[in-house]
């Protein structure tokens, strides 16, 4: 069963795990600073190593603490009916939790699944962004409902209708991420010599917020520079016979030198439809790949 995140997440990368792990090859070390649906981690064809995820989004680092030690009660808070009074009610709730955010990223350890269950439920059934972001947003639209929902709100095979569907869902995740050490704060926190090269040679897969003028999506791990932040980071590796990088970006957005670039196309989402700049830059993905990536079996176009 190919495992997935059991929510929609905006900038995924799932269409190109398979491109990024022939160019990482079975690297005994993963990093991944913005952790996000962990599409790429997800997609691992090897047998799981050393991996460390990180996320500035304290629900969603909750999440994946959760679902990796207690899935039972995560699906058990997460089983819920599609309610607008719940889903705003519940919204509230998990904005007030200010010691819940303060001790995620004091203890790394920590983990709440009444949180994580509201949370993937509530994320599920929300439209756009603003779900659990501390200026409180309030919808204007009507939640995703019944079967034209998303995530553990949608009739799928791999999540089922509910209750033991979703468990199962739950507990397949908790077992791919039992030994993953999942960190909470700023991307770079998981980048130092400890967490790197010194457990051998390391893929690095960077899929930072794009530069604020690239789009009009806020993401909760934001900031102007840390796009650009992150390829100062990866140019300054570049040369490190240990790292094996990838950056994400839209074209012509780094200037990388001796980084081979592949462009790639995304699926859809509520970004691609229409005419608008969301369907323009679903053609202007690109990943750029550090010098000491394995060269790709073939050369041919990818995801075009």
């Amino acid at each position: 069963m190919t495992l997935k995140a059991p929510f929609p997440w905006f900038g995924g990368k799932s269409r190109v795990g398979d491109i990024v792990w022939e160019r990482f090859g079975d690297v005994p070390n993963y990093v991944e600073p913005f952790a996000g649906s962990l599409a790429v981690l997800l997609s691992r064809p090897h047998e799981p190593r050393t991996e460390t995820v990180n996320d500035l989004d304290c629900y969603l680092a909750n999440f994946w603490r959760a679902i990796a030690s207690a899935p039972e009660e995560t699906a058990r808070w997460a089983d819920w009916p599609v309610n607008e009074a719940d889903l705003l009610a519940r919204h509230r709730w998990l904005v007030a939790q200010e010691e819940f955010r303060a001790a995620m990223r004091a203890n790394p350890e920590h983990f709440d699944p009444k949180i994580a269950g509201w949370w993937v439920w509530g994320i599920c059934a929300w439209i756009g962004s603003g779900f659990c972001e501390v200026k409180d947003r309030v919808p204007d639209q009507l939640p995703h409902l019944g079967n034209a929902g998303r995530g553990i709100n949608r009739k799928l095979p791999h999540l089922g209708n509910a209750g033991r569907g979703i468990a199962d869902a739950f507990e397949a995740l908790s077992d791919r991420l039992r030994r993953v050490r999942v960190a909470c704060g700023g991307w770079d926190r998981v980048l130092g010599d400890s967490v790197t090269w010194r457990h051998g040679i390391t893929g690095v897969f960077l899929d930072p917020p794009y530069s604020a003028e690239e789009h009009a999506v806020s993401y909760s791990a934001g900031g102007a520079d840390v796009a650009s932040a992150c390829r100062e980071w990866a140019l300054a590796n570049a040369q490190n016979p240990q790292l094996r990088i990838a950056l994400c970006g839209y074209e012509g957005e780094h200037e990388m030198p001796g980084w081979d670039c592949v462009p790639w196309k995304t699926k859809g989402g509520f970004g691609s439809q229409g005419q608008g700049r969301g369907r323009e830059n679903a053609g202007r993905e690109r990943i750029w790949f550090s010098p000491h990536c394995l060269r790709p079996a073939s050369e041919e176009p990818l995801l075009f």
